[in-house]
């Protein structure tokens, strides 16, 4: 394996760890009245919400982006009448919930960084591939890892979302256009996500390695850790194949 393409969300942020968990363990620390089912609604409201409107600017970071989620979450909830604070409580509770989560973030971002740089100093060609809301540049930016990609493709900007392996296949022509453009195939090319439906089956159906970051997934159901090539619990596993 001569080359990474990444995910970001869950992969390089939260470290295997489904965002929608990330949240809900948030509101667990923080007390707030609401069963996870309930939780549940109002995290997919927030999410379609997001992809149904033009919400998020190409600008907005990603702090920005987070109180906006949460903000899109309460609303669900008051509304179903699942949680009805007074308005001094929710914007007390909203700040602390999105500090508690950017907190953890900045924290995250740490130790990836480390292990970009690494990879970096080991000559490892990187390039991103992302399902986000139009603004992942930005993000990138906002975290300090964008200049360890020579490509970044974003489904929003290319109207393309995983798990459509022409999303993948985009990072491999970027791959191959910025580094090393006749010597890189798909199998020379490590995927490397949280996610097997949207990550590992559409990178392995190109022909490239898979490795799967195991964590806390949204779904309940088992999955079958024989379909990735590969399955890590730490960034840092990275440094010891290249």
């Amino acid at each position: 394996m001569t080359a990474i393409l990444f995910d970001y969300g869950a992969t390089l942020d939260t470290f295997g760890q489904h965002w929608g968990m990330v949240i809900w363990h948030g509101y667990e620390y923080l007390g707030i009245p609401v069963t996870e089912a309930q939780y549940r609604e109002a995290y997919v409201y927030g999410e379609r919400t997001l992809g149904n409107k033009e919400i998020i600017r190409k600008t907005d970071t990603f702090l920005t982006t987070l109180k906006v989620k949460i903000d899109l979450q309460f609303d669900f909830l008051r509304e179903s009448g699942a949680w009805l604070p007074e308005p001094v409580e929710r914007a007390e509770k909203h700040d602390a919930l999105v500090e508690y989560l950017y907190s953890g973030l900045q924290r995250n971002m740490e130790h990836t960084r480390q292990v970009l740089s690494q990879l970096r100093e080991k000559g490892i060609p990187m390039a991103l591939v992302s399902n986000f809301y139009g603004n992942v540049e930005t993000v990138l930016e906002e975290m300090q890892i964008r200049d360890f990609f020579c490509d970044v493709i974003e489904s929003a900007q290319v109207g393309i979302r995983k798990p459509d392996p022409r999303l993948y296949a985009l990072g491999v022509e970027a791959l191959r256009k910025n580094v090393l453009p006749q010597q890189i195939q798909e199998s020379d090319i490590l995927v490397v996500g949280d996610s097997i439906s949207k990550d590992i089956l559409p990178a392995k159906s190109l022909g490239c390695k898979t490795a799967w970051f195991k964590g806390e997934g949204w779904k309940k159901e088992p999955v079958d850790e024989t379909t990735p090539d590969f399955v890590i619990r730490d960034l840092q596993e990275l440094c010891v194949w290249f």
